[in-house]
C-alpha cells in the first residue's frame, strides 16, 4: 500500500493533522466546511492567510481519512458536551443559553 502525502498537511507527535507552518488543525477547516457549508472561497475569506492550495489540501486529507476524522469530530463534540454539563452543574446555565432555550433555538 502506498503512502499519500499532502503538500500542506503534516502530523505531529500527537498524530493531529495540521496545516504545515501554521497552528491550524485540519479539523478546523473541515468543521467550517461541514458545519457551515462553507466552500473553499468562503473558508479563504475567513482564513485569508491560508492559500487556496492549503485549504484544498486540508479538505482532500479529510475526504481521504473521513471515517477516522468523523470519529475524532464526534469525540470532540462529546467532550465539549461533557464540559458544558460540568460547568452548568457548577455555575448554572448561562443567561444566553436560557434566552436561546426560551426562544426555542436550543433544545
Amino acid at each position: 500500500m502506498s503512502t499519500v502525502e499532502y503538500a500542506h498537511v503534516t502530523t505531529g507527535a500527537d498524530n493531529v493533522p495540521m496545516l504545515t507552518g501554521t497552528r491550524i488543525k485540519v479539523v478546523e477547516i473541515v468543521l467550517d466546511h461541514l458545519a457551515h457549508g462553507s466552500d473553499v472561497q468562503e473558508i479563504h475569506r475567513e482564513f485569508p492567510h491560508l492559500s487556496l492550495g492549503e485549504i484544498h489540501s486540508a479538505l482532500a486529507y479529510y475526504y481521504d481519512h473521513q471515517e477516522e476524522m468523523d470519529a475524532d469530530i464526534a469525540r470532540r463534540l462529546q467532550r465539549a458536551g461533557e464540559f458544558r454539563e460540568k460547568f452548568e452543574v457548577a455555575l448554572g446555565p448561562s443567561p444566553l443559553r436560557l434566552k436561546l432555550k426560551a426562544k426555542g433555538l436550543l433544545p
